[in-house]
């Protein structure tokens, strides 16, 4: 078997590591942020081909002097989904980088529901010669359910003969977000979880306790990144799961659960984002700001850095990242103090952070939109009833509510309601052209007129528009299918705003500059239309059926809590 190149150490690297030879780079009068022994240690950095020598003075090729900065370990993003940044893979990690990221932990399910094999193999060949490592799990759930129609199917021995294709990359099974199918012991779900035993298994269980819990993590699963209360993340920690606390766009969990971490128990905790929109990155940072959040909520700084370092290289295994200390590979942050994390310089393998590194000749997957029997009846909902179960939208949160409303009866026709902030949802099938359209309503959106649309929709990522009016949903139906898929806005028939995501209908192309300024323009047009906050974030997880309590799918209405679709009307 032959090593990666990070473990193997040639002589030349042992004969500069006992001071025989010259180190490329030496950085003195630094404050080492120590995340093996847990302190701050006043020393100099000598590296070596891209590994780290050790803490003493060494003959190097070049000198830097830190002026007592700090000098952090690379971050490590334990769980996100890239396509939750709306960037190409290359583009993520050029923006990440410059934050302090060094490696990251990608579960690549979304672009996977979307074009299965394809596209995880452009994943992975687009950042296959990155200066950010990325490493990948395996998606565990496509589709995620049987309750919604995906782009792809992958089984058991799909997934398998990915691993083997490329056994560096992937470091274990994706989230396992079908739960309820580990309790039930389906057999498609079990021969996943067994096909991974002896790699790492990560978690996706919200709300799940007591035997149930108990029962899902026996199958195999051992993190969990779900955690809202401090009661469901300590009796996870106290039954042996890996907590990832997470900060995210659409979830901030990090002020409920950061209590918990203590002397005795922090190894078992991990900082991460899941999901991480493009503003959040260039007006907030990446890991950079879930490290301020964690210190201004009163956890030491050092212990901060620890669980974005050493605790999610420790629990994926990554036994040379983590930590700045003899035989580690040389991803390095600099940075002013340890409050603000302003990054001051990232190394990557003993080198400054260059952007025209982060290049990738690799085509993109071609268009993905199918979509066929559009018409001005595609969003009819006829009358047969008085009340319809409605998605209730809790704010801040991706878990829904509930509730049964009166909509607007027009000629027979179910309407949206203004007036109680009711609004027409729809979910178009986008991958098979087979014509499939479900239709529901969501309160508490505030939207006032016109219509909303994007192919973002987790997790199978049909085409999701929110909408006033049924011609606006068609407009909107229209040039998303033109475009090659992304997020509009339309008002009286047309587009008002834009932007185009033509890798899966998740991606742009474009850099993460152009990308902020394109959602600058959907926000000011979302505001003309009452709609404030994240209103495209909050679309997006209208679809999923894996998180309470109701949701839209192309099949129809799911109750997550059933697990099963149900009928509109009362």
């Amino acid at each position: 078997m032959i090593l990666p190149v990070s473990t193997r150490i040639s002589s030349k690297l042992l004969e500069a590591a006992k001071g025989d030879g010259p180190a490329d780079l030496l950085m003195t009068n630094v404050n080492l942020v120590n995340t093996l022994s847990g302190g701050i240690e006043a020393c100099s950095v000598a590296v070596k081909d891209g590994i780290v020598l050790g803490f003493e003075e060494y003959r190097a090729e070049k000198v830097i002097n830190a002026q007592g900065a700090y000098l952090c370990p690379g971050f490590i993003e334990a769980h996100i989904h890239v396509e939750s940044t709306l960037l190409s893979p290359p583009e993520f990690a050029r923006a990440a980088a410059g934050r302090g990221t060094a490696t990251v932990v990608c579960d690549p399910h979304e672009i996977a529901n979307v074009l299965g094999t394809e596209g995880i193999e452009y994943f992975l060949e687009s950042t296959a010669h990155l200066p950010v490592r990325i490493y990948f799990m395996l998606p565990s759930c496509v589709p995620a359910t049987h309750m919604e129609t995906a782009g792809a199917s992958l089984a058991a021995n799909d997934l398998r003969e990915l691993y083997y294709k490329y056994p560096d990359r992937f470091l274990g099974l994706g989230e396992m977000m079908n739960f309820p199918g580990v309790i039930n012991q389906e057999p498609g779900v079990m021969a996943k979880l067994d096909m991974a035993r002896s790699l790492t298994i990560d978690g996706h269980a919200p709300g799940l306790k007591g035997k149930e819990l108990n029962t899902y993590i026996l199958a195999g699963p051992r993190s969990d990144h779900e955690c809202v209360s401090l009661e469901e993340a300590a009796e996870k920690l106290a039954k042996g799961m890996h907590v990832m606390i997470r900060e995210g766009t659409s979830e901030h969990n990090l002020q409920d659960l950061i209590p918990l971490v203590n002397d005795h128990n922090w190894p078992s905790f991990s900082l991460v984002s899941d999901d991480r929109h493009p503003h959040d990155l260039v007006n907030l940072g990446h890991l950079d700001h879930n490290l301020r959040r964690a210190v201004a909520l009163g956890i030491d700084p050092v212990r901060a850095v620890q669980l974005v370092t050493i605790n999610p290289a420790r629990y994926f295994g990554l036994k040379d990242r983590g930590a700045i200390a003899p035989g580690f590979v040389a991803d390095m942050v600099l940075v002013r103090d340890l409050q603000d994390f302003e990054v001051i310089e990232t190394y990557l393998q003993g080198k400054p952070l260059k952007t025209a590194d982060f290049k990738s000749s690799q085509v993109p997957p071609g268009n993905s939109m199918h979509i066929s029997g559009l018409s001005k009846t595609s969003f009819d909902i006829p009358a047969a009833g008085q009340k319809v179960r409605a998605i209730d939208i809790l704010p801040g949160q991706i878990v829904t509510g509930k509730a049964l409303v009166k909509p607007r009866i027009v000629e027979g026709l179910a309407q949206a309601d203004v007036d109680n902030d009711l609004a027409k949802l729809a979910v178009v099938e986008r991958h098979r052209a087979s014509g499939s359209i479900g239709l529901g309503f969501v309160r508490g959106l505030g939207l006032k007129h016109g219509a909303i649309a994007s192919t973002v929709a987790h997790d199978s990522h049909n085409l999701i528009i929110a909408g006033t009016n049924d011609a606006d949903m068609l407009a909107a139906a229209r040039a998303a299918q033109v475009m090659g898929g992304g997020l509009m806005v339309v008002q009286k028939g047309k587009v008002a705003a834009s932007l185009a995501l033509p890798i899966a209908g998740l991606m742009s192309d474009l850099p993460l500059d152009q990308v902020v300024e394109a959602m600058h323009s959907l926000d000011r047009a979302c505001l003309d239309m009452g709609l404030d906050g994240n209103p495209f974030m909050i679309l997006s997880f209208l679809a999923l059926p894996v998180i309470p309590e109701l949701k839209l799918t192309d099949q129809g209405l799911v109750d997550v809590s059933r697990f099963q679709v149900v009928g509109l009307w009362e």
